[in-house]
């Protein structure tokens, strides 16, 4: 196996034990809501596919420098959907149901249906059976799930994709900052940044969980090239917002930290200002 000199983990999210991503808890509940939304570094696809399946977006993109990654996360998202209630099955609940609990916490997709619940098969069905065929767009609807969410291997810093023409209402950046920095220096972060911005509506969302400085030096341990280049480093991730700002994001909103041990880092939101 390769070294994940771009945090290209393989197994990733079996680092992180949960079934939805506390990091997405942290957000308002309409943050996805008939968006548009880039996950660059989706890794494995598990947190592009929440949000395509339990928040509602219009569509989603995830993309990731690693096509093996990228090749997990299409499978990740046939997995996500064998798992999923089938419509039938909620639609007749309902039908049945003498009285519906309109208190109860229930997110709409982006065609206005009620969620469906996510883990209504084991996993243990699909291990045994195989998943589950997904039907056509023209069935479901293109802007539902699974149909609302597609991955590319890309490396995004440096190359163009044909979704980004369209431009995004959200770009979701989860712990990749340190690993931009420490293959770009503190000029590829940058760029990076005005790329976000670029891709970006005026009023759209940066989600950002950056890295701590103090987790850059293991990271630089694993080739020479991230040692070389951690020594020109004079940004730290404390002057991340004020670059933000200078931009055209509006001051950090802070929503909040979660996460257990080294995983445990905060997660900000900036909205695109000015052009």
């Amino acid at each position: 196996m390769s070294v994940p000199t771009h945090g290209n983990y393989h197994g990733y999210y079996l680092k992180r034990l949960s079934v939805t991503d506390p990091r997405l808890a942290l957000l308002p509940e309409n943050t996805f809501t008939g968006k548009r939304v880039l996950d660059i570094g989706c890794n494995e696809g598990w947190v592009t596919c929440e949000i395509a399946q339990a928040w509602g977006a219009y569509k989603v993109v995830g993309v990731d420098i690693d096509d093996t990654l990228i090749r997990a996360a299409w499978k990740r998202r046939q997995l996500v959907w064998s798992l999923q209630e089938p419509l039938s099955s909620h639609t007749n609940a309902l039908e049945n149901s003498k009285e519906v609990d309109d208190s109860s916490p229930t997110r709409s997709n982006s065609t206005g249906m009620t969620q469906l619940q996510l883990d209504y098969f084991p996993a243990s069905l699909q291990h045994s059976f195989g998943p589950l065929p997904i039907p056509p767009s023209s069935i479901r609807g293109k802007h539902a799930f699974p149909h609302n969410v597609s991955f590319r291997t890309a490396d995004w810093t440096k190359e163009e994709i044909v979704e980004n023409v369209d431009g995004y209402d959200v770009v979701v950046a989860f712990s990749i900052t340190k690993w931009i920095h420490l293959n770009g220096g503190d000029d590829g972060l940058r760029a990076f940044f005005c790329r976000v911005h670029s891709v970006l509506k005026l009023g759209g969302l940066f989600i950002l969980e950056p890295q701590e400085w103090d987790t850059y030096k293991k990271a630089k341990r694993l080739n020479e090239t991230l040692r070389s280049t951690a020594q020109t480093l004079k940004l730290r991730p404390n002057d991340f917002e004020s670059i933000l700002k200078g931009i055209g994001f509006s001051p950090a909103q802070h929503a909040g930290i979660t996460g257990e041990g080294g995983f445990r880092r905060t997660v900000d939101l900036y909205v695109k200002e000015a052009s």
